[in-house]
């Protein structure tokens, strides 16, 4: 991918991202647990993890999101949940789909990623109140995690069969999947 094209890219996903971000903070989710987010900017991370082949473009991607996330309205508390939740969840990400591609979709790596993100914001909660009952807290947020993580992951996995049509990525994505 030329170079232009691979930086336009990178900027979209980011804007992408801070928008769904931005957007997730005005949308009413009732039903869900307290403080339960849909993780929008979650698929962002999904779809930059299946289309770009190296790692620290897709960890741009995502500590400009936070940044800009925090400018945009956001906080530092809110800054140190949400940098603690995506680096997990990215780890974890990373090494499920390295480790286990052939066994789990996108539609696992993303479910896989909204638990571990909730784990980081729970693991930074018990350092902020310094109590371990927050952890209770827990098996609650992954099971919203585990609902939104699998429509990310169905989301990312529809979104990306038409990334790899682009012409742009035929050429360049033959490396890292194969395109039908």
């Amino acid at each position: 991918m030329k170079k232009t094209r691979h930086l336009m890219y990178l900027s979209l996903l980011v804007t992408m991202a801070l928008v769904l971000s931005l957007v997730e903070r005005n949308i009413p989710v009732p039903f869900m647990t307290p403080g339960a987010k849909l993780g929008l900017a979650n698929l962002v991370t999904v779809l930059a993890l299946y289309s770009l082949s190296k790692k620290k473009d897709i960890m741009m991607i995502i500590v400009s999101r936070l940044l800009l996330t925090s400018i945009f309205g956001g906080s530092i508390s809110g800054l140190m949940y949400g940098t603690m939740g995506a680096l997990l969840s990215f780890s974890v990400m990373i090494v499920i789909k390295g480790i286990l591609k052939d066994k789990v979709s996108m539609i696992g790596v993303s479910a896989a990623g909204a638990v571990f993100h909730n784990i980081g914001q729970v693991m930074v909660s018990i350092c902020i109140v310094q109590n371990i009952g927050v952890i209770l807290y827990l098996p609650f947020l992954s099971i919203v995690g585990i609902v939104t993580g699998i429509f990310n992951g169905i989301a990312a996995n529809y979104i990306i069969t038409y990334i790899y049509q682009l012409p742009m990525f035929r050429e360049s994505m033959r490396d890292i999947v194969k395109v039908k």
